[in-house]
């Protein structure tokens, strides 16, 4: 009996040992010229790597990659549009498990930088927001009005149940929480800041709080008494004068974001730079003690319907592709570039004496595969939903539609000709009359009317609305509604008594895809295809998309992002880990060339290439 009271004793104390070495809480400071933590100089060597990018299965395979190039921290934003897509429904779980991404960062020796402020900016749809939003009357973003205030505080609570306690002073592996996100270059009300900063606090983000901003605007966009850290600038006099500057002439020096490349968008060409150019950027600010952090490390895949857009008055709407690959160090399927092991060179110059890096991983297994068929396919209008009926067209978030399609329907009178005007188009429209394809109006060309001819007695008009995007940055936060956000004019007179047919495309198991529909291909109306394909080894791969229209592909339902012949993206990865050995299910919505049948699979990706 004494034996076995012993080993329990023994057992408790195991386990207590384990537990509080595992909650073991450290100091995070600002000292005058550089981070302390546990009272000793840190120098931050940062990579953002986004969850909401990288395949949950992926997350550790890319933070050792973080690891081998020198890396000691992670950044990352917190998406609320991912966390609370409905109002008041809240999802942490799977890919949007953020807790768990900040678990294995800790696992693999890293710290992490939050960056959960609502709005992100990012590439991502509408800046992070949700787009529900847009529905609540009167509510202004990044402003002190009440609504945004109280679904804002309502949010960040829910996000600080979740990562509150792996704060660095409650013994886990987050330094420093970022407030709002370059608002500077939105605003200047030190009001609104200041609200900010209590909201955060209230929801316990009681550590190391700050801002960033770029150059010009770092002076409105940061809070007295937090740190300014600053986007864009790796001269390291100007980054030591601009945040000293705004921090009562002290430091530490952080470049929140240091750009190494650049993001892509529909219809120009695949950004890269040289590591060259980079290389002695990084060598100075390193060698000068300044923190930084890589805006991106790896960008990954921005998969669904979640790449954002740029818009203002002097360029037209610019949708973001689905590859956020950004020509970044790690590029989009986790591989080492050249940049890579520049970057590392650099780095490794700079470590901590006695420390040295861990070995590169190889390469991941990359695979070609047989020409996958289509063997069916069913046109969309086979597949419509319940319609809601109304006067006039509604809006996605009328119809409580966050992202996807809208198939707008009515019944004209015909025998005649005319300009057929959609005021205001968002973003992308197909035209169908009695069900035959005849125009497509597109907002990033400033389309938005087209003359028709209509066959005569009763006609049917059908116009598909894709959202390409909400705006993420820019002065036009809250005029992102999306679908026919007006009226229908034909030959001057609005149309009226429209049928909605909701398309959001958030489960792909649902729609049922049967035979081939020869008429509706005749007709080029837009088809689902769906194929099964074999692969004998689990390896990355990538869809050569350059044969084929527009449209959106699903693996294993999993929605792999978006493609369009207008480049320069002309392929679509393919992650291993959301494969499988045997069987794998393949759905392919295409929008344009309804009767492309084949589909190879290749071993590289093609992001330079410009349709026409």
């Amino acid at each position: 009996m004494k034996l076995i009271k012993l080993l329990f004793l023994l057992v408790i104390l195991f386990a207590t040992t384990t537990l509080q070495a595992q909650t073991v809480k450290h100091t995070f400071a600002l000292g005058d010229t550089t981070f302390l933590l546990d009272g000793k100089p840190l120098q931050i060597i940062s990579g953002e790597m986004h969850y909401t990018r990288v395949p949950r299965e992926a997350w550790r395979q890319r933070m050792k990659m973080a690891k081998a190039m020198g890396l000691n921290t992670i950044g990352t934003y917190v998406f609320w549009n991912v966390h609370e897509p409905q109002k008041g429904h809240y999802d942490f779980t799977g890919n949007n498990d953020i807790a768990e991404f900040v678990k294995i960062a800790k696992e693999e020796g890293l710290w992490v930088i939050l960056r959960p402020s609502p709005y992100v900016c990012a590439e991502w749809e509408f800046g992070g927001y949700p787009y529900w939003l847009e529905k609540e009357q009167g509510l202004v973003v990044r402003s002190k009005e009440p609504k945004y205030l109280e679904a804002y505080k309502k949010y960040l609570t829910e996000v600080g149940k979740q990562l509150s306690p792996l704060l660095v002073n409650h013994g886990g592996n987050i330094l420093m929480v970022q407030i709002e996100n370059e608002y500077g270059s939105y605003g200047s009300d030190k009001d609104y800041l200041a609200l900010n900063r209590k909201m955060f606090i209230d929801a316990g983000f009681d550590g190391q709080l700050y801002t960033c901003d770029p150059e010009p605007a770092i002076k409105d966009g940061h809070l007295p008494g937090l740190l300014p850290a600053i986007n864009g600038i790796d001269d390291v006099a100007k980054v030591k004068k601009l945040i000293s500057d705004n921090h009562n002439g002290k430091g530490p020096y952080f470049i929140a974001e240091w750009y190494p490349a650049w993001f892509d968008w529909w219809g120009t060409a695949h950004h890269t730079i040289p590591a060259d150019r980079y290389v002695p950027k990084l060598d100075s600010v390193l060698a000068a003690g300044i923190s930084i952090n890589m805006y991106m490390f790896h960008g990954g895949t921005t998969r669904g319907f979640m790449n954002g857009a740029n818009y203002n008055d002097q360029n037209p709407y610019e949708p973001q592709i689905s590859s956020y690959d950004y020509d970044a160090p790690l590029d989009e399927a986790g591989n080492a570039t050249d940049k890579f092991m520049k970057f590392r060179a650099v780095i490794s110059k700079h470590l901590p004496a006695g420390v040295t890096l861990p070995e590169v991983p190889a390469a991941k297994p990359v695979m070609s595969l047989p020409a996958i068929k289509f063997t069916q396919s069913t046109s969309l209008f086979d597949v419509l939903p319940v319609a809601k009926i109304n006067s006039t067209p509604l809006t996605f978030e009328d119809l409580n539609q966050a992202y996807g399609f809208v198939l707008y329907r009515t019944t004209i009178n015909g025998g005649k000709s005319g300009l057929l005007k959609l005021k205001d188009l968002r973003d992308y429209g197909i035209i169908y009359v009695n069900g035959k394809r005849v125009g497509i109006v597109d907002r990033r060309k400033y389309q938005d009317s087209l003359m028709i001819n209509l066959p005569k007695g009763k006609v049917t008009l059908d116009i598909l609305v894709e959202n390409l995007g909400r705006i993420n940055f820019g002065p036009y936060l809250l005029k992102n509604k999306k679908g026919i956000t007006e009226k229908v004019l034909f030959a001057g007179t609005e149309l009226k008594s429209w049928k909605m047919y909701s398309l959001p495309f958030d489960d792909i198991n649902k729609v049922k895809v049967n035979a081939s529909v020869k008429k509706a291909v005749a007709n080029n109306a837009p088809q689902l295809k769906k194929a099964v394909f074999k692969v004998d080894k689990l390896a990355d791969t990538y869809l050569d998309m350059s044969k084929w229209g527009k449209g959106i592909v699903w693996i294993n339902g999993h929605n792999l992002g978006r493609y369009w012949y207008y480049g320069p993206q002309q392929t679509i990865y393919v992650p291993a880990e959301w494969l499988k050995k045997g069987d794998n299910q393949i759905t392919v919505l295409e929008l344009i060339k309804s009767s492309e049948n084949t589909l190879n699979a290749i071993d590289h990706p093609i992001l330079d290439v410009l349709g026409k």
